[in-house]
């Protein structure tokens, strides 16, 4: 609680933490625990720092690594894509010069970066943190202001520490009850953005709570705060608890000894106190959820893989009637059709929504003596070196190449359609990715985003399938 006895949100406890300047009408100059910086996003950003003649302030409280364009080929075929080679070369030269941390091509931590965070201990309850991608909220799971930035604030936090923000608004997403069979924490936030729609968030930052939450384990809790984004949030949290400290625990960059009891003091000082109010709030019943499946080309277009594809004549405002029908004519789907029973090609499992142990750990023991159909590329990433070393140690990686999946290196892959990973014109893919935008997944490809338990189910029937007809 603030110390004038104003109760205060888990936001607004770590905004105010972080203020270093605030002058009234401007944005408040608030500092930065730890930057991500990854090969795509930060070269423009160290030119700019040797043009200026500027120094890299806080080195320590940087990390790189590569994901974006990281072909998740065998680490014996070498990298075709001229541009690839460029940006891990320039990354190496620059992390080398300004004395940046780099889980570099060949460590054994190299990783998704919203991956590598949590499995290293870096990420935090309480922190600061940026990254020069949209979907550093995921880091939010552990109680950690956490959000994207474009590549003139990578620079400045690169030579300040700091960056200036204009304080976002709160917005509660109590989430009660007991998730059905067959339902997951994916599921939880494509039902909440097709509620809200890609723009309901704009301008507040999401603190996720409520039963349903709490029983969520890390891994789950980050796939909600991943996609905080697609409902127009500058960030998602959740108030860090026991599971948080049991995650963090014995990892890399967690605190030690006397420094982590101090440390879980404070952070368990976080949790948002009780009477304060939120700008918005939103209740959702747990227990009513179904597996959720877009039909669109944004992460709003979603609903009840049960459910039917939306008539855009029911519409009454006209900018989103035209936007469904256009999203339809691009996905080549008809009003009232179901989407139970349609063909799919391909099938991705991975991202930094979807790529975790869990995650693979969940898929597999659906596909588990089964085989993926004959009409489906079926391709497993996982989200980091140690991720992938784990699946493998536990079986995993046979289950899926003994039922016909690929099983592939960490990275980005299919999610943003780098190094062959991609669709072709007019395929279809079930994703458990975070964006269904055109051509997102390959030009002219056609994405359904929806959980590894549906993405599973789709993989074996070669169809989108409900996933509670193969749980017994």
């Amino acid at each position: 609680m603030s110390t004038n006895g104003h109760p205060q949100t888990l936001f607004e406890k770590i905004w105010n933490q972080h203020v270093v300047v605030q002058e009234p009408g401007n944005p408040a100059v608030i500092y930065i625990d730890l930057h991500l910086i990854h090969e795509v996003t930060s070269p423009q950003a160290f030119t700019g720092l040797r043009e200026k003649g500027l120094k890299v302030r806080r080195p320590d409280k940087t990390i790189a690594t590569m994901d974006h364009g990281i072909p998740t080929t065998p680490p014996e075929i070498p990298i075709s894509d001229v541009l690839v080679i460029r940006q891990i070369s320039q990354l190496e030269k620059n992390c080398e010069e300004f004395g940046i941390p780099l889980y570099g091509l060949h460590s054994a931590n190299r990783g998704i970066v919203h991956v590598i965070g949590p499995e290293q201990g870096l990420t935090q309850p309480g922190m600061t943190i940026v990254c020069g991608d949209s979907h550093t909220s995921t880091h939010g799971a552990f109680g950690a202001l956490a959000f994207g930035i474009g590549t003139s604030e990578i620079e400045h936090v690169l030579a300040t520490q700091t960056l200036l923000q204009t304080k976002p608004q709160t917005y509660a997403v109590r989430v009660d009850g007991t998730l059905p069979n067959g339902v997951s924490a994916k599921d939880i936030i494509l039902n909440l953005i097709s509620r809200i729609g890609i723009g309901g968030g704009t301008g507040h930052v999401f603190e996720y709570m409520g039963s349903a939450i709490r029983g969520l384990s890390m891994e789950e809790r980050m796939t909600i705060c991943n996609m905080s984004i697609e409902g127009g949030a500058r960030a998602g949290m959740v108030a860090p608890d026991d599971a948080t400290f049991e995650y963090i625990a014995g990892r890399p960059h967690a605190p030690q000894g006397k420094a982590w009891d101090e440390a879980v003091a404070q952070w368990r000082a976080l949790p948002t106190d009780d009477g304060a109010t939120f700008d918005k709030e939103i209740i959702i019943d747990a227990n009513t959820l179904e597996p959720m499946i877009t039909f669109g080309t944004n992460p709003g277009m979603g609903m009840k893989i049960t459910e039917y594809v939306p008539n855009p004549a029911s519409l009454k405002d006209v900018s989103e009637r035209q936007t469904l029908e256009k999203a339809l004519t691009y996905m080549d789907l008809q009003p009232g059709q179901p989407l139970l029973g349609k063909k799919v090609d391909v099938v991705f499992l991975g991202s930094c929504t979807n790529s975790r142990i869990s995650d693979l750990r969940l898929a597999a023991g659906l596909i588990k003596g089964r085989k993926v159909a004959n009409n489906v590329r079926m391709m497993v990433v996982p989200g980091s070196q140690q991720v992938k070393a784990q699946a493998e140690a536990e079986g995993l990686d046979k289950i899926f190449k003994e039922a016909g999946a690929d099983w592939r290196e960490a990275g980005c892959s299919m999610c943003i359609a780098m190094n062959g990973d991609q669709l072709e014109p007019g395929q279809y893919a079930v994703s458990t990715s975070n964006r269904n935008f055109e051509g997102r997944q390959g030009k002219g490809g056609r994405t359904f985003l929806a959980s590894p338990l549906t993405a599973a189910a789709t993989a074996i029937t070669g169809q989108i399938t409900d996933v509670r007809t193969l749980l017994s």
